[in-house]
């Protein structure tokens, strides 16, 4: 079973930055797409950004476009999430999950593996 392990939340003023991680524990990490989501208390959990296997496709959700950008190191086995310009709608509780497919999907119930999330709150 694949462990994903996420890191860097924390408190940030807004319009700061932060980066998160998200190492796997498995050398398989680099043969799927993988993806990071958020929940914010009394909300469903929505899709941020998700990337492709190899790292050349990316997709974005509409309000972290040009703000957020998702990356990953293979070699490393983990997953960043780089979150620039942080607004106070962004707080929220951030996981990185995996899926079977090989390219970048926004679908929640497509990915069979997910952390134990890192909370990110941004000060207004």
């Amino acid at each position: 079973q694949v462990r994903l392990i996420e890191s860097g939340g924390g408190l940030v003023q807004a319009r700061g930055s932060l980066r998160l991680s998200c190492a796997a524990s498995e050398q398989t990490f680099s043969s799927y797409a993988m993806g990071w989501f958020r929940q914010a208390p009394g909300k469903e959990r929505e899709f941020v950004a998700a990337i492709s296997w190899s790292g050349e496709r990316t997709e974005y959700a509409d309000s972290v476009k040009g703000r957020f950008t998702i990356s990953r190191d293979n070699a490393k086995n983990t997953l960043y999430l780089q979150m620039n310009s942080l607004k106070p709608e962004d707080e929220a509780v951030y996981y990185c999950a995996t899926t079977r497919l090989r390219s970048p999907t926004p679908v929640v119930r497509l990915y069979n593996y997910w952390g134990q999330g890192t909370q990110v709150t941004v000060s207004s």
